[in-house]
Parts: C-alpha cells; sequence; structure tokens
C-alpha cells in the first residue's frame, strides 16, 4: 500500500498558494482511510465511489480512489483518479498518514510518479 497516500484530514481552508492556508481549521472527513490501511481495497472503492457521487471534485477522495484502484491492479483506473485529482478545481492542504501535511495538487502528483514507477518495476 502506498502510505503515503492514505488521507485521514485536511485543512479547511482552501490554498491559492501552497504557502498560504487560508484557515488553520482541521475538518475530518471520510475518505476510507481505515478501510484502506486495513488492506481492503474493493470495500475502499465502493465507499470512496459513493462519497464521489456527492463530492466528484474531491481531491483525497480521488486520491484514495486511485490509491485504492492500484492496490486492484486496476491501473487506467488509478492513474484517471490521480490525474482527476491533480486537476481539481478544489484545492487544500491534506494530512498524510505519516503526518505529515501537503498540498491536495502535490500529492496528487506524487502519487502519478509513484504509480508510473510502479508500472515500469512490473514490466
Amino acid at each position: 500500500m502506498m502510505t503515503l497516500l492514505l488521507f485521514a484530514a485536511m485543512a479547511a481552508g482552501q490554498v491559492d498558494n501552497p504557502a498560504v492556508v487560508v484557515s488553520d481549521a482541521i475538518e475530518q472527513r471520510d475518505v476510507a482511510y481505515d478501510t484502506l490501511a486495513a488492506g481492503e481495497a474493493q470495500a475502499a472503492v465502493e465507499r470512496l465511489e459513493a462519497l464521489r457521487a456527492e463530492n466528484p471534485d474531491d481531491p483525497a477522495l480521488l486520491i484514495n480512489l486511485g490509491s485504492a484502484y492500484a492496490e486492484l491492479q486496476q491501473l487506467d483506473r488509478a492513474e484517471a483518479m490521480f490525474r482527476a485529482a491533480a486537476a481539481s478545481q478544489v484545492r487544500y492542504q491534506l494530512e498524510l498518514a505519516d503526518g505529515s501535511w501537503v498540498d491536495s495538487r502535490r500529492a496528487a502528483q506524487t502519487a502519478l510518479r509513484q504509480l508510473r514507477d510502479r508500472a515500469v518495476a512490473l514490466n
């Protein structure tokens, strides 16, 4: 599992510049973190797809959905989710599984690089 991509929380303020956070408030959202961490990728896909219907541009949902698809070896779908997260008009700071914070677009771009590296390693 790419633990870098498992998100538990996000800064509520959207970000125009990654160095400037509009709000210091922390908002927790369901992004199937526990399900992914437990290695239940199919259950995570089902949960995240249902959540995505309500929030189609949420980068945390898209990134975790991409991670779940990658675990299921559905690499084309994973790539599509990471690309959608990188292109999303919604942008904020995400907390990674290791406790660090990163801009959602940067996290999505990192996920794409990791996915490419994984695909190369499989070939």
